[in-house]
């Protein structure tokens, strides 16, 4: 058996699958503390140490990690005309979908007072595309384009040992600049500068254990979109599912790397015997079956409940990053989720359109933090301001009570700023004798 079954009438079982929480690493925090603070404080000089240390790689003949545009321009026009044509396509479609989360600032005038809240782009993002042992221009797209479409004024990438088709997708975004540099001293570079890597706002984008530890650690000095976990699926499925598809959608999750997490909720224990079958027939046939059978023997989970209804308020504690149902009456049972990175309705929607094509982001919330958190989007990329501007009679006509909420709090300076604008006696009694 592939699967670890669970019977989901078993509460402490349930509580151990939806505990998702980090266990602690202090040697890893200890590590990439070190490295931060090195990047930090020597630049240029450490970002090469740790990435000959760690990955083997010289800056290229330049003396930079900086991999120009004309080379990402030169990957775009050798690619394929198919996987060019997906990419172009792909990128249409996150575009198409994201460009309607733009929002727009307003204003409100109200008897000499005007109050505006103004919606401007980040100056400058850093993207982290993972590199190691698969390939993301996916994620390149995913992204650059919410940037993009956000209005950025310059997005910085960096990745490690990118492929053709990751600086292909870099030059169709447009990325502005690619670094070929990865880990812990990527994050580091982005978020404090160094002689030839610009300082950023915000890094966005998923990476291993030390690119999440070093997230954490800059955080406050730069923003960050989130502190990314293992890969995870849930699938909610009754007797009506095709176990092959179902196999299929659990896989393709599980050969992310083998710390991903595919689960299977069901009333049905002929499917979970039919899915454990086709993962065992499927796996056969995987490049990466090692990987996927890791994930699956570590994590991979099928539990029994008793009806559909027990599945959903399981899938609502655990708060998956993806959540498919393959079940009767999908889209009315998809109305009722509130806890998802995103939901996949019915049986012809794979998750793996998600990843790719459909429009939507698939940089999701994990760890069951998706009771709180959204996908990424053109709002992670964007900041707002607020502008005040009262006359002579917008003051007057709220200064009394300005000066008493800030009496109430004890902060007299507070209420003799205001008023003094108003009464000339101001500082002897903080506004008393102010009225409306």
């Amino acid at each position: 058996m592939l699967l670890q079954r669970i019977d989901g009438t078993d509460a402490a079982a349930v509580a151990s699958l939806c505990d998702r929480r980090p266990s602690a690493e202090r040697d890893v925090d200890a590590r990439v503390a070190a490295i931060v603070d090195d990047v930090r404080v020597r630049g240029d000089a450490a970002v090469r140490q740790h990435t000959e240390a760690f990955d083997g790689r010289p800056p290229g003949p330049t003396g930079s990690y900086e991999i120009s545009r004309d080379r990402c321009e030169q990957a775009l026009a050798d690619l394929p005309g198919d996987i060019r044509r997906a990419l172009e396509r792909a990128r249409d479609r996150i575009a198409a979908f994201h460009e309607r989360q733009v929002e727009r600032g307003y204003a409100i005038d109200d008897e000499g007072v005007r109050l505006e809240l103004r919606v401007m782009p980040l100056a400058r993002v850093g993207i982290y595309v993972p590199g190691g042992t698969a390939a993301y221009p996916s994620s390149v797209l995913m992204n650059g384009v919410p940037a993009r479409v956000a209005g950025v004024g310059e997005i910085v990438m960096v990745t490690p040992g990118p492929t053709d088709e990751v600086l292909a997708a870099a030059a169709l975004v447009p990325v502005d600049r690619v670094f070929e540099i990865g880990g812990a001293q990527a994050v580091a570079a982005l978020a404090y500068g160094t002689e030839s890597i610009p300082r950023v706002d915000k890094i966005v984008g998923p990476g291993n254990r030390y690119v999440a530890a070093a997230k954490r650690r800059v955080y406050g000095d730069v923003d960050i979109d989130a502190i990314a976990g293992p890969s995870e699926v849930l699938i909610v499925a009754d007797d009506a599912a095709e176990p092959r598809w179902v196999a299929a959608d659990l896989l393709a999750q599980a050969e992310h790397d083998a710390d991903a997490r595919p689960v299977l909720v069901t009333p049905s224990d002929e499917l979970i015997d039919a899915v454990d079958r086709e993962l065992a027939r499927q796996l056969v046939s995987l490049p990466r079956a090692d990987v996927a059978r890791a994930a699956l023997e570590r994590h991979g989970v099928a539990v029994r409940v008793p009806t559909v209804d027990a599945a959903l308020a399981i899938a609502e504690r655990y708060a998956p990053e993806h959540l498919e149902l393959q079940v009767h009456g999908a889209a009315d049972l998809a109305e009722r989720v509130r806890c998802a990175g995103a939901v996949f309705v019915g049986p012809f929607t794979p998750e793996a359109a998600g990843d790719y094509l459909a429009g939507p982001n698939h940089v999701l919330p994990t760890a069951g933090t998706a009771r709180f958190s959204s996908p990424l989007g053109v709002y992670d990329f964007r900041r707002r301001m607020s502008v005040l501007r009262y006359t002579y009679k917008g003051l007057i006509g709220q200064v009394s009570d300005i000066s008493r909420l800030a009496r109430v709090e004890g902060l007299h300076a507070h209420a003799r700023s205001a008023a003094m604008r108003l009464a000339p006696d101001v500082d002897d009694d903080d506004g008393d004798d102010v009225d409306d």
